[in-house]
């Protein structure tokens, strides 16, 4: 982004991983604009586990709506739209989408720094890729070209990184074996956490948060190392990295901001506060929260791996039901439902190098 642009941002309900009819909304009201979509965030009602294709679902129903405004290819809007999906809506999360629009305007600089969008892809990873210092140098260089397409030069200035990455199936890992290749694990569950982390720490890696070169042992190993502002979520629908930053530029007239904390535990509601605080959406010694001018909350969600909260036990890590990201997910998503006074919240599960283990970065979008 080299000119001054306006962003804007649309949270839409949806009914179902198909329902597009929020974002048609948008059109037909001339709210939006098809061509100035550049990012649509999605939390759809799956499993958010391997087989959970409502993601996929949801991804291929925005861009074929998107195809039939734009007349291309769905399969170019892909590239042209940062399509990012994130299963499972347990407890009170709702399923929903956050639609960002990019819209060049006159002006100059801001003196005052507004919300600012910019995204970018990695190539396609190999299967013996995902987990490994490769898929991290890969990331960190996306991010770096994700904050140029947003105008934002400081890494202070940096909020949020969301990233969609690929996972490993049993067809990735027998392709990756024809060829001699040795994989980080077969497991493809356990795969979604090893792209996840390393996709974080190519974010850390990018904003200087971790220093340079990281061992790939330390991936899932060493949790010392991670990013405050890094999102990274799973899916078997794609075979790239899909990375949006989130952040504030003087380069945008946005009538919105962007502000973050990282909580230290999933019950940790003053680093809450302090992303709530930082947004001005609530005031100082005030638990009053402003609802009507948040436009989203996004948070990673993940149940501490020693098996307490504060000292005390949690049961999530062995339960044989539901896994453990869906109770974290369920837990997070009412803290900040409860906090924010909506439940259509981006909260997504599995925080792998995203904040400190059992913790996870929170961000918020108001009105500025």
């Amino acid at each position: 982004m080299t000119a001054t642009t306006k962003v804007d941002v649309f949270r839409i309900t949806m009914d179902g991983p198909g329902d597009v009819s929020g974002l048609i909304r948008l059109f037909d009201h001339k709210l939006a604009a098809p061509e100035h979509v550049v990012a649509i965030f999605g939390k759809t009602e799956g499993n958010g586990g391997v087989n959970d294709y409502t993601r996929e679902y949801a991804s291929r129903s925005f861009a074929s709506a998107l195809s039939s405004y734009l007349n291309i290819p769905a399969s170019v809007v892909e590239e042209r739209v940062a399509l990012v999906m994130s299963g499972g809506t347990e407890g009170v999360l709702s399923p929903h989408a956050t639609v960002f629009c990019r819209t060049p305007v006159d002006g100059r600089d801001q003196s005052e720094k507004r919300l600012s969008i910019g995204f970018a892809l990695t190539r396609d990873f190999r299967p013996e890729e995902l987990g490994t210092g490769m898929q991290i140098r890969e990331t960190a260089k996306a991010v770096g070209l994700a904050m140029d397409d947003a105008g934002i030069e400081n890494v202070e200035d940096v909020h949020f990184v969301q990233i969609k990455c690929p996972l490993l199936t049993s067809d990735r890992v027998r392709e990756a074996a024809t060829r001699g290749k040795i994989v980080v694990t077969d497991d493809a569950y356990g795969s979604m956490a090893y792209s996840r982390g390393a996709s974080a720490l190519g974010v850390a890696v990018a904003l200087g948060e971790v220093a340079e070169p990281i061992d790939d042992r330390a991936i899932l190993e060493d949790f010392s190392l991670f990013s405050t502002v890094a999102s990274s979520s799973a899916g078997i629908e794609l075979l790239h990295n899909v990375v949006v930053v989130l952040g504030n530029s003087q380069m945008s007239c946005s009538p919105y901001r962007i502000s973050h904390s990282v909580m230290q535990d999933a019950i940790d509601m003053d680093g809450v506060r302090k992303a709530f605080l930082d947004g001005s959406v609530i005031e100082n010694g005030s638990w009053h929260v402003d609802s009507d001018r948040i436009v989203n909350v996004f948070a990673k969600a993940e149940p501490s791996p020693d098996g307490l909260v504060r000292n005390f036990r949690h049961t999530m890590l062995n339960d044989t039901d539901i896994s453990a990201t869906r109770h974290a997910r369920a837990a997070v998503g009412g803290l900040l439902g409860g906090m924010s006074g909506c439940s259509a919240i981006y909260v997504s599960g599995g925080a792998e190098h995203q904040g400190p283990s059992g913790g996870g970065p929170i961000a918020v979008i108001a009105t500025a």
